[in-house]
């Protein structure tokens, strides 16, 4: 393969470009990345863990592809090079503080989009025995799945070089391979039908923006603060029984009380949150590791709901529909192109809403004589991490306890830290309140 093969960009990151901001700043900026956290259990050899993820980077060409930007853009394989791996004695009082907080540095390094290969590792250990390892990528290569997906061929890899004989890894498409499947399907019946849907569903629609405390035109400095917060096991526990009743997901479900907390304090019925699929389209592109989130509007009509119960009806129906029929954001735009107006409003923003799910087998796993675990439950908020190109995000995710886990990340330069911190806690006390009684009556 010849390193100056021009390749063409995925629609995701000609959505990206959209929000470019230069080498600084932006999704194209050293900010934009994501930092994944393992605690490690087992004999741990740095130099063989060097090995494993210099081949992961061989295995998985979107950890090692130049995106660029001039003109209508295009992307460029390079060959594999050596990761950064940088190691830490921690000390061995409050380790599981000490995680976090390895994590949290990491999250504050820079990362040039020109450095390759596109992923970073940092590897604390507490002992022989018990280490932690945050991988950190930019996000224009890797999506949360991904990450998954690394670590578990990074476990494949180490094992097999520490005399362990694990099943074989699936073969893998490559990112390119997504692109060309994806530009092969434009245009054809199932998209018409796709783009019919949206052009009626998103009709008049726009997403339901969010006041900010500073002016964009005040040019105030921009960081990405990421409040982290957790949920009560009881209201956890609520959530998961309402799931089991309706059928739904719990993304289904939360977004659900999300529309409700939307309609209350905009004083409207009709909300339209932009959330995330996916992407990934056919199965074959599971194992793929690149960057493939889609950014997906979700209208919920809260009109004639008597019940929590009656949105989640509601909000599960335009879930259904929307995955069914999932297209790139910026073809989803062409159909709706008032969508995104409240962004250009100098004293408004858009915050979108995610409850992340992992892949199967993306959680925990051993593979010979070393276990891992996702690190989940953060507690140590932070005023620089991974940035959010505009506006903000709430980030959930449910851990191996069951227990809902959160952030709301959110740009400094537009929101104030006690905004941030009371919705969250308006949210928080409404979620209790409709899960309490989701068959009550509703108040909107």
């Amino acid at each position: 393969m010849s390193v100056t093969e021009l390749l063409p960009l995925s629609w995701n990151q000609g959505f990206l470009r959209a929000w470019d901001q230069g080498d600084q700043t932006g999704p194209f900026g050293p900010r934009y990345i994501i930092v994944c956290g393992y605690r490690l259990t087992g004999s741990l050899d740095p130099a063989v863990l060097q090995e494993t993820l210099d081949e992961v980077v061989a295995r998985h060409e979107a950890l090692r592809t130049e995106i660029v930007r001039d003109g209508d853009g295009h992307q460029v394989v390079h060959p594999p090079s050596r990761v950064r791996i940088t190691v830490r004695d921690l000390p061995g009082d409050d380790r599981d503080r000490r995680a976090e907080e390895l994590l949290n540095d990491a999250e504050a390094e820079p990362f040039p989009i020109r450095e390759l290969p596109l992923i970073r590792a940092v590897l604390g250990r507490f002992d022989d025995e018990d280490a932690v390892l945050g991988l950190v990528a930019h996000h224009t290569a890797v999506d949360e799945w991904s990450i998954r997906l690394i670590m578990r061929d990074v476990a494949h890899g180490y094992a097999v070089r520490t005399g362990h004989r694990p099943p074989a890894l699936p073969e893998v498409s490559q990112y390119r391979d997504y692109v060309d499947w994806e530009r092969a399907g434009a245009g054809g019946d199932g998209n018409d039908k796709a783009l019919a849907y949206w052009r009626e569903k998103l009709a008049g629609a726009q997403v339901l923006g969010t006041v900010t405390d500073h002016l964009r035109s005040a040019g105030l400095p921009k960081t990405t603060a990421w409040r982290r917060f957790s949920l009560p096991g009881t209201l956890t526990g609520a959530v998961r029984d309402i799931v089991k009743e309706t059928r739904s997901s719990p993304f289904m479900v939360l977004l659900a009380a999300y529309a409700v907390y939307l309609g209350r304090r905009e004083g409207t019925d009709d909300v339209v949150v932009p959330s995330f699929s996916s992407g990934r389209g056919p199965a074959r592109f599971h194992e793929t590791v690149g960057s493939f989130f889609n950014y997906l509007p979700f209208r919920v009509n809260l009109e004639d709901c008597g019940t929590f119960r009656d949105v989640i009806t509601r909000t599960r129906l335009t879930c259904v529909e929307a995955y069914a029929n999932d297209l790139p954001f910026g073809q989803i735009l062409g159909v709706a192109p008032e969508l995104m107006t409240p962004v250009t409003k100098d004293d408004c923003a858009v915050v979108a809403f995610q409850v992340f799910k992992s892949p199967p087998g993306g959680e925990r796993g051993r593979v010979g004589g070393l276990a891992y675990e996702v690190i989940h439950r953060r507690r140590l908020s932070q005023w620089d991490g991974g940035d959010v190109p505009d506006g903000g995000m709430w980030h959930l995710e449910i851990d191996s306890t069951g227990d809902i886990v959160g952030s709301f990340a959110f740009n400094t330069n537009l929101y104030a830290e006690q905004t941030v911190d009371r919705m969250i806690e308006d949210f928080g006390a409404l979620l209790k309140e409709l899960t309490s009684d989701p068959h009550g009556p509703l108040r909107l």
